[in-house]
């Protein structure tokens, strides 16, 4: 009888303290969800994203196969087309974790608060520069499945056709120029790209249009001069107050800028060094490595494809400290700016539209505006980076705009503008094939000599993918750095 009591009185208890417990573990102050306009925030940092991968995928790779930087250290493999399969593989690793997780999270969370059409429309031009920089670099790469682990359980994304990945960026930079209006967006100040302004977002949706319609130019002439009409039509970016960037500070730091503050190595290449002849940028960029001398005639390029041993063969110097390095008093800082998509490269891309189509006016006149905007934006570096106007008029009177070679000039220079925006400089210069760089052969290099074409896939996916993986190769072709994505047929 006594027992009885006992677990009578045990299950009252039980059953009072079990009442109400599911609210009281519940923290009034705390939202259940994150706010949508801190999470836009954390969204365009993520483009930025950090360190590991602008060193790694950036830095290391691009920016030596495209010419801008050099280095002797063995560790840089893209000067040497060596394969660092873990440096390879760094934006792709990095940015489905960050940036696009927050964005198909985001596009979720919209759609259950029936937030407004603009603040879609904005995410939605987030998600294609993310998806465009992944797809650009990779190829094929999961998308309609991607970023949908805590969405819908789906942990093996499928890889998609970057044909179709294409074809839906461009169908979503289309709709979301279409909804936005004049206004501020909801988001305000949250957005940290544009303080919410509709009508620069807009005109961003369609620069983006006319840079991806324009990779399609081998692949597909006939739709890349449609949407490259279509961009036109709708309104581009229209100066300098139009750039694509991000504000760094001492809370969220420049990946670049981190690089440097690390890595003493990479050096201006020669390549680099000498198409700057004459341009008021040099010694913005550029300084020498041993003493800081930015004059023009004391900066000289280091040639790319050199260890240490091979450099003092060639010149008989043990190191690279007299050779010119980026600028450490003006481009290389951990709160510099970075650049997604400026002014310029949209002005050197009607110029070309021009050529090409004789579409967007006097393609001469484009060309001059892109190089002066190209060398007044660097004032975003401050003022030790503004050059005058009288020095970017004598530089058009000295390189004066030439129709009978017009292509090359005009995405010389997009290769220029970019100095630093390395993924952009490498999509440019596979779809347009200038300007004409001269491969190295280092020993023991996986390409036979060649620029590599594309990065490659994270080695997990080997195993924790093999499927969706396999398929991926059987579709694009090996995993290898001279495997061409699918816009870039010869």
């Amino acid at each position: 009888m006594k027992k009885s009591i006992y677990i009578l009185l045990f299950a009252l208890v039980f059953s009072a303290c079990d009442k109400g417990f599911e609210e009281l573990n519940v923290n009034p102050t705390k939202p259940v969800q994150v706010d949508l306009s801190n999470k836009l925030t954390a969204a365009q940092k993520f483009l930025s994203s950090e360190r590991y991968d602008n060193w790694r995928a950036g830095l290391i790779y691009q920016s030596t196969m495209m010419q801008h930087f050099s280095t002797t250290a063995g560790y840089w493999a893209g000067d040497k087309y060596t394969w660092n399969k873990g440096y390879a593989s760094s934006l792709i690793d990095r940015y489905y974790g960050n940036v696009i997780k927050s964005v198909e999270d985001m596009l979720v969370q919209l759609d259950e608060e029936a937030a407004p059409e603009e603040m879609k429309a904005i995410t939605r031009i987030v998600r294609v520069i993310a998806y465009a920089r992944v797809t650009d670099l990779y190829g094929d790469v999961p998308y309609t499945e991607a970023g949908q682990a805590f969405i819908s359980a789906s942990l093996l994304p499928k890889y998609d056709a970057q044909s179709a990945i294409y074809a839906d960026l461009l169908k979503e930079l289309e709709e979301s120029a279409n909804a936005l209006g004049t206004g501020i967006s909801a988001f305000g100040d949250a957005d940290v790209m544009y303080q919410g302004d509709q009508a620069k977002w807009k005109r961003l949706a369609n620069s983006l249009m006319l840079r991806l319609g324009f990779r399609l130019i081998k692949v597909d002439p006939t739709a890349s001069q449609e949407w490259v009409t279509k961009a036109i039509a709708g309104g581009v970016m229209e100066s300098n107050e139009d750039i694509l960037f991000l504000r760094h500070d001492a809370d969220n730091k420049n990946g670049n800028g981190e690089v440097f503050s690390a890595d003493g190595s990479p050096r201006l290449s020669d390549t680099f060094v000498n198409f700057l002849a004459g341009d008021p940028r040099l010694p913005i960029l550029g300084a020498r490595r041993s003493d800081g001398d930015t004059s023009p005639a004391n900066l000289i390029g280091l040639p790319n494809g050199l260890d240490s041993a091979m450099l003092l063969d060639l010149t008989g110097e043990e190191d690279s400290e007299n050779y010119a390095e980026p600028n450490r008093a003006i481009i290389t800082g951990e709160t510099a700016p970075m650049f997604f998509q400026t002014y310029a490269e949209v002005e050197f891309m009607l110029a070309e539209a021009g050529v090409r189509w004789g579409l967007a006016g006097d393609s001469e006149a484009h060309y001059n505006a892109g190089v002066t905007a190209a060398m007044k934006m660097l004032s975003l570096y401050g003022d030790a980076a503004i050059i005058d106007d009288a020095d970017i008029s004598t530089y058009l009177t000295n390189n004066p705009y030439d129709a009978g070679n017009a292509i090359e000039q005009i995405n010389t220079q997009y290769w220029i503008a970019t100095f630093l925006n390395e993924y952009e400089t490498f999509s440019n210069w596979r779809r347009s094939g200038f300007p004409v760089l001269t491969p190295v052969n280092y020993p023991g290099n996986v390409t036979n000599g060649t620029i590599p074409r594309r990065l490659t896939y994270s080695e997990s996916e080997q195993s924790s993918n093999p499927e969706n993986y396999a398929a991926a190769l059987a579709a694009q072709g090996p995993d290898e750095l001279t495997t061409r994505v699918w816009w870039d047929k010869e």
